[in-house]
């Protein structure tokens, strides 16, 4: 038997940057959380401890800061394509960069004050080989509620089984969707603003008969919607609402009054995608 190395790649991550750009007496900011991964001839520091290969973690930090400073943020697919494409093309053992970026947003309160939102983070995720790049997009944390409009029934029963089924529930989830576009070339901020109008309206405007559905739906406006973009991945947790049991106070309950379920809950993931799209060059998870 022989034991070797595996795949392995190294990086820093959690580096925060915050960017403020001055135009007189009106600023703009930039809120990122920063991860950088590499990969490629790093066999040597694994199995003999020789570092010639090995750019120090701390570089690649400095780096985010002094390209924030020098080139600004713009849009994050636009600053993460520029720090991975700089590893690849400045270090020659370099064969692979993945950088990854969360986005927190800011309203402007006036020129120089802001608020921060919390509706949803946006994420980006750069892939830069020597030979290609791909780029993912996408959102965490957007949660979405209909109070009607939704239904769950004809699933199976067991012994094992005591939901009841309904015609009218409330369906809530908490959107983690990404994704994959189709080159490294696009305009990022309208493609990322037109995205997610395509998963809200079509989780608002869907009839739906499971959550499997909605995801459906939800995958298929953003592809018909936004031809840049060739697949579309979502994690939905079923945030469940359960009618209040008022029987106790002789009262009745006509879906008017719930309990906000936490824990367990049901997850459903998905892809979908366009049949004529390339095959990804790596893979990528919501």
């Amino acid at each position: 038997m022989a034991i070797v190395l595996g795949e392995n790649r190294y990086g820093k991550a959690g580096t925060r940057l915050v960017r403020v750009t001055r135009d007189g007496e009106t600023h703009t900011l930039a809120d990122l959380t920063v991860g950088i991964a590499l990969s490629g001839d790093l066999a040597a520091t694994h199995l003999t401890g020789d570092n010639s290969g090995v750019l120090p973690t701390d570089t690649m930090k400095n780096t985010v800061y002094a390209f924030a400073k020098e080139h600004g943020v713009g849009e994050p697919e636009e600053f993460a394509l520029r720090l991975a494409r700089h590893f690849v093309e400045t270090q020659t053992q370099i064969r692979a960069a993945r950088v990854g970026i969360e986005a927190f947003g800011w309203e402007r309160l006036g020129p120089h004050s802001f608020r921060r939102q919390g509706d949803h983070t946006r994420t980006v995720e750069v892939t830069v080989t020597v030979e290609q790049t791909q780029v993912v997009s996408g959102i965490r944390g957007m949660v979405l509620l209909n109070s009607t409009g939704a239904e769950f029934h004809g699933f199976p029963r067991d012994r094992y089984t005591t939901l009841p089924e309904t015609t009218d529930r409330i369906l809530a989830t908490e959107v983690d969707a990404r994704w994959r576009h189709l080159s490294d070339d696009a305009d990022w901020g309208k493609s990322h603003a037109g995205a997610v109008e395509a998963l809200t309206r079509a989780f608002v405007t869907t009839h739906s008969y499971s959550l499997q559905q909605t995801l459906f739906a939800m995958g298929s406006r953003v592809l018909t919607d936004r031809p840049e973009i060739a697949e579309v991945r979502l994690a939905l947790p079923n945030k469940h609402h359960y009618p209040a049991d008022l029987s106790p106070f002789g009262l009745g309950n006509d879906n008017e009054v719930f309990i906000a379920g936490d824990r367990p809950y049901g997850l459903i993931e998905g892809t979908v995608t366009r049949d004529d799209a390339p095959p990804a060059i790596t893979e990528w998870y919501p």
